[in-house]
């Protein structure tokens, strides 16, 4: 806290006063209310679910008003949130096979089981700016009816990878037996070497711009990666809580998810011939950047387990999984803010002293010098003659 400031506590006080003065901004424009962001401002508010660990619109929304749009502020408050709240058990694995689909594409094949499903996406828009959201209710916006908007897709679709698996030209990826409980990255540090589990719910929580960043990386040749989006899809699934007094799972809600499967090329071994390999992501709401962000860097660091060199930071798990939270990063660089006043000071006298001793030893040499030039001098003037002498 800035207690050494002028003003102290009230200094503080009138921060926050103006804080929410500034959130406000024009009284004379209409408020923006959180169904308003939660409706309209939905890639938002499904980032701040995501990398806030809490699937709660009305949360995130809350969160992102308070922040005044900074998402990484809002990450932090709903995060910060979650810790208040009590845990009750642990649901059973999504589903995703059985999602009701409202977008499923595939880059790696053409006609995939159930078709393609472009849904509402940016992918095949001019990424000109819409002159005509300037006027509210405008026409763009006003044909729009609820007939015209795209349903989920009401029939489980089989995955796109399973066309490959006939063949046997990706790896099988099946939960063992004998394999451990996942650990819980919410609950307990992470510790390395850490196993695939905790790795993508690190992913799942990592920061978008940083995940992007090294997925990019890794295609521009910083890992062993030639990859291709074998099935994105984004839709509704089912949430289901198995309580022991009944014996058996319930459903307890619905919550829509992107998910990504990326493959990749993978040479082989002694033991595994060559075959494809797959990157995972999954995030809440319609987030396929982060989705597809995660499933590059989750195969890139996928490269000591399959044998393959770790030659790139991209690989490197300490790297990237320690570096990846943007609550951890914005809290120590932003801490840079707070006062510093002794450590400074410390080194601000060390450094005086340091340069005192230089000063002082420039100082010594130049006296040396000058002596040894006055001697040098001395000893260059001629002896006088006998001649001069008499």
């Amino acid at each position: 806290m800035y207690v050494a400031v002028k003003g102290g506590e009230r200094a503080i006080e009138r921060s926050w006063d103006l804080l929410s003065a500034n959130r406000r901004g024009d009284e004379a424009v209409a408020e923006l209310s959180v169904d308003q962001i939660r409706e309209q401002l939905g890639l938002a508010v499904a980032r701040v679910m995501t990398e806030g660990s809490v699937y709660d619109e009305e949360l995130a929304a809350l969160a992102i008003k308070q922040a005044a749009g900074d998402l990484v502020e809002a990450i932090f408050l709903l995060r910060a949130y979650r810790t208040t709240l009590p845990r009750f058990g642990y649901t059973v694995p999504l589903d995703t096979e059985a999602m009701l689909a409202e977008r499923r594409i595939s880059a790696a094949f053409k006609d995939i089981p159930g078709g393609q499903m472009l849904g509402g996406t940016y992918d095949y828009t001019q990424r000109l700016l819409d002159f005509s959201l300037l006027a509210e209710g405008g026409p763009r916006t006003a044909n729009v009816t609820a007939a015209s908007t795209s349903a989920p897709q009401q029939e489980a679709m089989p995955r796109v990878l399973a066309l490959l698996d006939k063949e046997g030209l990706i790896e099988q990826e099946k939960q063992q037996a004998d394999a451990p409980e996942p650990g819980d990255l919410s609950r307990e540090p992470l510790m390395f070497p850490v196993a695939r589990p905790v790795r993508l719910q690190n992913l799942a929580r990592a920061d978008e711009g940083f995940l992007l960043a090294v997925g990019y990386a890794t295609q521009r040749g910083y890992a062993n990666s030639h990859p291709f989006a074998g099935e994105i899809r984004y839709g509704e699934v089912a949430v289901e809580l198995e309580l022991e007094e009944l014996g058996f799972a319930v459903e307890i809600g619905d919550i829509d998810i992107t998910e990504c499967q990326m493959i990749n090329q993978f040479a082989g071994s002694g033991d595994v011939p060559p075959t494809f390999t797959q990157g995972y992501g999954l995030a809440f709401g319609h987030s396929e950047r982060k989705a597809m962000a995660m499933a590059l860097v989750d195969r890139a660091l996928r490269a000591q387990e399959l044998g393959e060199t770790v030659s790139s930071p991209t690989q490197d798990a300490e790297f990237v999984l320690y570096h990846s939270d943007n609550v951890e990063a914005s809290g120590f660089v932003q801490h840079l803010k707070l006062p510093h006043y002794v450590d400074f000071q410390s080194e601000l006298e060390l450094l005086r002293r340091l340069r005192a001793g230089i000063e002082k030893e420039a100082q010594r040499e130049q006296g040396t010098q000058a002596a040894d030039q006055t001697h040098e001098a001395h000893e260059a003037q001629p002896e006088p003659s006998e001649e001069n002498a008499a």
